[in-house]
């Protein structure tokens, strides 16, 4: 099952440039022989300055067709690493080709994108810059593959 992150913005490079491409490395590995990954980032901008609907519309596209959709959101639900992990697990297992995390600009996710989501998820309710919660996101993507392979990486 492939998984995308679609995310507004770019990280070129820094701190968290390094650390998602870490995870999302160490994801490659331990999530391939489980069928999850590869991860792909689709990183959009709207330079025309249209606002959330303008961006929801790039991140429409960046999206595979007939993917699971997944909204990062402050009113999605809170889980913990092993629910978050069982979720992945079943999309996988009930056949779901593709899964796509959104990740919204400076405003958040549109309110009709999120109005097509499978599932939404939040971190909490606490907002989080979108460069950290890509980081967080893949770190959990990482954690969930872990999981499920039975590692000790995640300690409860």
């Amino acid at each position: 099952m492939r998984l995308h992150l679609c995310v507004v913005g770019r990280i070129r490079s820094g701190p968290e440039r390094v650390l998602i491409d870490d995870y999302l490395k160490r994801l490659d590995r331990t999530g391939r022989p489980l069928g999850l990954g590869p991860a792909a980032e689709h990183e959009v901008e709207d330079k025309r300055g249209g606002g959330m609907e303008a961006e929801a519309a790039l991140l429409d596209r960046a999206c595979p067709q007939g993917a699971v959709r997944v909204m990062l959101d402050e009113r999605g639900a809170v889980m913990t690493s092993p629910e978050f992990a069982g979720r992945l697990e079943r999309w996988r297992d009930t056949g779901a080709q593709d899964v796509a995390f959104f990740i919204g600009g400076a405003d958040g996710l549109a309110p009709s994108l999120r109005a097509g989501a499978d599932a939404a998820l939040s971190f909490g309710q606490m907002v989080w810059p979108h460069a950290l919660a890509r980081v967080m996101l893949a770190e959990q993507l990482y954690r969930a593959a872990t999981i499920l392979a039975g590692s000790p990486y995640h300690r409860v």
